[in-house]
């Protein structure tokens, strides 16, 4: 077997998403000792400007950590944020580096149920990026009211503060539940912090993780099981 790839893990937004990512990749590792799992070098940078205000110049501090990735010896890159995706493509031409798109895999996930309409719980930039991509797979999507869009990020930002308690699961739950009632065939977490609080025990569609599917693709990548991702020309 060839060596595999080492993965490079654009972290922080926030640190607990990274962690739970971090955890999922460890998970999906058939590994039976410890020289079988991959190495992963991360930068845990909460300092990357918040991606949900106007005119973040998140873009550039996500540029030079990738860079500084590939100099630590990182093959390929994923980044465990939806929204921070929006910059995918100036990560990867100022690093030189592939990125394993979380918001393709979510949307591959979301399509495999045969779902017709997927419901996001995202930010506006997310829920943009998702509209694309589930597009690209003939795929409708369901936001949110404006009202309950405003609910989930005040949520968000409570989870980001650490509040993992019963009052923001069940305000998450209800969210996921108001998507179902306007048609939502799935529920896409498009935020990386939605699935702390939300799982598929919470509702009665197919939930989607999209971090999870990352680290299993990104386990999958690594180890010569998929091809690497190109380039953007």
């Amino acid at each position: 077997m060839s060596t595999p790839l080492t993965l490079g893990v654009l972290g922080g937004m926030g640190p607990a998403a990274t962690l739970d990512f971090l955890q999922k990749l460890q998970a999906y590792t058939p590994a039976k000792a410890d020289q079988d799992h991959l190495r992963v070098l991360v930068d845990i940078n909460p300092r990357v400007p918040d991606r949900n205000t106007s005119g973040s110049l998140a873009g550039p501090v996500l540029a030079e950590m990738a860079g500084a990735l590939r100099g630590a010896g990182a093959d390929v890159l994923a980044m465990p944020c939806n929204t921070a995706h929006a910059d995918a493509s100036l990560i990867q031409r100022a690093s030189g580096l592939p990125l394993i798109d979380l918001i393709e895999a979510g949307a591959s996930a979301a399509a495999a149920t045969g779902a017709r309409r997927a419901g996001v719980l995202g930010t506006k930039g997310a829920l943009k990026l998702y509209r694309e991509y589930l597009a690209a797979h003939a795929m409708g999507l369901i936001p949110l009211s404006a009202a309950s869009q405003e609910t989930f990020m005040t949520l968000l930002y409570r989870i980001k503060a650490g509040d993992l308690g019963p009052e923001v699961r069940q305000g998450m739950a209800a969210l996921a539940k108001e998507l179902i009632a306007e048609g939502a065939e799935a529920v896409i977490a498009g935020c990386t912090e939605a699935p702390l609080v939300l799982g598929p025990a919470d509702i009665r569609v197919e939930f989607i993780d999209p971090a999870d599917q990352l680290a299993r693709r990104c386990v999958a990548v690594c180890l010569g099981m998929e091809p690497v991702p190109a380039l953007p020309g």
